[in-house]
């Protein structure tokens, strides 16, 4: 009864994909490539776009019924969870919306999606600070330290949030590669949550697995679907929430070392760019596109990456047991 989450999210996302990418293509809801991405990708402009509405619907329903079906409870503390996964992902429908169907490219400002981004963290903080789950200290995994924030908590937690978000989002650059490399992580949070007795983050994170697995099969190589900003900002708001739920934030820095290595190749990138007056220091930013560059082809990334965010998991997995022993 456990896995009923799971089972739930990955039977509807699963199910609903057959449906959903001809109505999509119906509504012309096609991807336009970005021109200074790889120029082979330009073959991929007009494939649907916005399927992370199939996980993001499915992942919701497993956690509330199937959540239900297991504890026969309410899951009240995966809430805030799900809070910030549907809040980050209505922005990312906000943007696909204008992107798709207003023509304008760039979807959203800079500042726009910066004011929602802030407001949609404010918002998962105080659900959490209001369930009592969310204390003023950072915890430090290997050194065994809490790092006593007070107030700071606030600030330090809406960076934290948004930067998981927009790290997720430029993972989700090849087929396949921002699923696959979520997987692991949803393992994690699903082990943490059993073998700590929190029923609620086990029910969120084998939900979203769920919802992965059943969107995965559409998004392989060569994707017949993309998720669109929809999906990435769903899972980066899912992801974030859930090791707030596990009480360590600081857990994303490892197994979301592919979301970090992302996005830290984009900013050294384009200040390398800035300080040399032109010179790249990778072949093209984000990271996986350099691989591709260099010959790899997108099945290859998707399993390294993967293989990398595994062991960002177990590494995770040891740093959150000696922290948090587990008897």
């Amino acid at each position: 009864m456990d896995f009923m989450p799971l089972v739930f999210s990955l039977l509807l996302s699963a199910g609903m994909m057959p449906f959903l990418i001809p109505y999509l293509r119906k509504l012309k809801f096609g991807q336009t490539i970005r021109e200074d991405g790889p120029t082979w990708h330009s073959a991929k402009s007009g494939t649907p776009t916005m399927g992370g509405v199939a996980f993001a619907l499915s992942t919701t329903c497993g956690i509330l019924l199937g959540g239900f079906a297991a504890y026969g409870r309410f899951p009240r503390h995966a809430v805030p969870v799900l809070l910030s996964a549907l809040s980050f992902g209505f922005i990312g429908f906000v943007d696909d919306y204008i992107k798709v169907v207003k023509k304008r490219n760039l979807g959203l400002t800079a500042r726009q999606k910066l004011l929602l981004q802030v407001l949609a963290s404010l918002a998962f903080l105080m659900t959490m600070k209001n369930e009592g789950l969310l204390g003023s200290g950072l915890q430090i995994p290997f050194v065994n330290r809490t790092l006593p924030l007070g107030w700071l908590i606030w600030p330090v937690s809406v960076f934290i949030l948004i930067g998981t978000v927009n790290a997720v989002n430029l993972t989700d650059g090849l087929d396949g590669l921002c699923t696959s490399v979520t997987l692991p992580v949803t393992l994690l949070f699903a082990v943490i949550g059993k073998l700590y007795g929190m029923e609620d983050l086990f029910c969120a994170a084998t939900a979203l697995m769920g919802g992965l697995l059943g969107f995965l099969p559409s998004n392989l190589p060569k994707a017949k679907v993309f998720m669109g900003d929809t999906g990435a900002f769903f899972i980066g708001g899912a992801v974030a929430g859930m090791a707030y739920l596990a009480g360590m934030p600081v857990l994303l820095a490892l197994c979301g070392i592919v979301y970090v290595a992302e996005a830290m190749s984009d900013i050294l990138q384009v200040g390398y760019f800035k300080m040399t007056g032109g010179k790249r220091l990778f072949k093209m930013a984000p990271l996986h596109h350099h691989f591709e560059m260099n010959g790899r082809t997108e099945a290859q990334i998707d399993l390294l990456f993967t293989t990398v965010s595994v062991l960002g998991c177990l590494l995770g997995f040891l740093a959150y047991r000696g922290f948090f022993p587990y008897i």
